[in-house]
């Protein structure tokens, strides 16, 4: 008997943890049910808030799209969420940076998100109207389904 092969597990990381990377999370768990996709994900915010929910508007701009985020709570990158993850995937560069300062060793498996739809970065919708909000979405989604394309089978 052989056992399964275990699941890709993803981690996405922003600033806080509370706009883009649960937006992330929550629509890479929606690829996991409705498309069955062998993926584990989690996220975190370099920040190191702890605890707190995703942005209203987050939590709104992805109920939009049948997502429900808001049972997500903030956390931080620690080390063995990173040794854990096969890929981080980071929203600026500068988060990219930071990692691999205090983290040399999974420089490897960090890559910027947006790269996989089309731009360097995934800016910052804290505090924007709905249609930034939405813009982020889309490219968080549409990076999200070009990166889970193009993972080995």
């Amino acid at each position: 008997m052989t056992d399964a092969p275990r699941p890709t597990r993803l981690m996405f990381v922003c600033t806080a943890n509370i706009c883009r990377s649960p937006m992330a999370e929550g629509y890479a768990r929606h690829l996991v049910q409705s498309r069955g996709l062998r993926l584990e994900v989690a996220s975190g915010g370099i920040m190191g808030i702890m605890d707190r929910p995703p942005d209203a508007m987050a939590v709104r701009t992805m109920a939009e799209i049948g997502i429900d985020i808001s049972d997500l709570r903030s956390g931080g990158v620690p080390p063995d969420l990173l040794d854990w993850a096969d890929y981080v995937l980071v929203m600026e560069l500068r988060h990219q940076m930071r990692l691999r300062e205090l983290h040399p060793a999974v420089d490897g498996k960090i890559m910027p998100l947006g790269s996989f739809g089309g731009a360097s970065e995934v800016p910052d919708p804290i505090g924007a109207w709905r249609w930034k909000f939405r813009r982020v979405r889309g490219l968080i989604t549409r990076s999200i389904d070009s990166f889970v394309q193009n993972l080995p089978q």
